[in-house]
């Protein structure tokens, strides 16, 4: 027993996560795919349909809203997140008086805002009556109802996520400081501007950075779940609606696992087509260094 426990010591070690990939990740992969095919209310036996669940889906009127939906916030907060973390990484990468304590309270954000307390809160800040429309209305500006139209519930449902830029703001402020000085001292005597040093330096230094930021910024975007749920409830007139809250409301609400499961690979598979895409398009302007 001994000698067992030394020759695989390093299986045990990791079996705990093993054992959790397992159980709350592989099986119940393995088991959506099978119910995707079914008929399964969970009150009664899955009954094999074969593909009648994803031509369901296919024919949907709001499987098509909510995809549509969810391309919007993608395309929405994706690319604001990434330039606002990168603009607070450059400013933060300077020699600041208390720059430590502005790279935490910029990091903070990231760390809460999946919280249900902070969606909470941000369906009271921007409420009609809300903390939002009280500072705007003390400038003569017109209230908003943030929530309550559909041109800018999604919008508004967008700024939680945007607000959440702290993790690819520390990764883009590493990134920031390798980028050897050298460089630009160069570009200094040669008469470039900051302008063009961003351009031309800080940019194609950091394209390896900005890729696997991008890719994991489009994962989680297109996974959203809290902020429509608990904000806006994918209202109002199914405008915030996204893919996994539809998937949510079919297998809790309606009970209908079987179509909750098809919705779950489409999402799987348009998650995996815009992520090889991207893997594709590296190669014409991601820079790496042994190039």
């Amino acid at each position: 027993m001994k000698n067992f426990f030394e020759k695989n010591k390093g299986l045990l070690f990791i079996a705990p996560w093993l054992l959790g990939l397992l159980v709350f990740t592989l099986i119940p992969f393995i088991a959506s795919f099978y119910l995707s095919f079914t008929d399964y209310k969970l009150v009664t036996s899955p009954k094999f349909i074969g593909l009648g669940n994803y031509i369901k889906a296919l024919n949907d009127p709001d499987f098509r809203i909510s995809f549509v939906n969810t391309l919007k916030y993608v395309f929405l907060t994706v690319p604001i997140k990434l330039a606002f973390a990168l603009f607070i990484a450059q400013i933060l990468n300077f020699k600041l008086k208390g720059v430590n304590f502005f790279r935490t309270a910029y990091y903070i954000p990231s760390i809460l805002g999946g919280s249900v307390a902070i969606a909470i809160l941000w369906r009271f800040l921007f409420a009609a009556d809300g903390l939002i429309n009280m500072i705007t209305g003390m400038v003569g500006i017109p209230a908003v109802n943030w929530l309550g139209d559909p041109k800018m519930a999604l919008f508004t449902i967008s700024l939680l996520r945007v607000w959440q830029f702290g993790s690819a703001m520390v990764i883009f402020l590493a990134a920031l400081k390798n980028i050897p000085e050298e460089l630009y001292e160069a570009a200094r005597i040669d008469g470039a501007s900051k302008t063009k040093m961003f351009l031309n330096i800080t940019i194609p230094m950091i394209t390896p950075v900005v890729f696997f930021n991008f890719i994991m910024q489009l994962v989680q975007a297109f996974q959203e779940f809290n902020g429509p749920y608990i904000i806006t409830g994918g209202g109002p007139l199914k405008s915030t609606t996204l893919l996994p809250l539809l998937i949510y409301n079919n297998a809790f609400s309606y009970f209908n696992m079987g179509y909750a499961s098809a919705i779950s690979w489409f999402l799987f598979a348009v998650i995996m087509i815009f992520t090889l895409l991207t893997f594709r398009s590296q190669k014409y302007w991601v820079h790496y260094s042994d190039e």
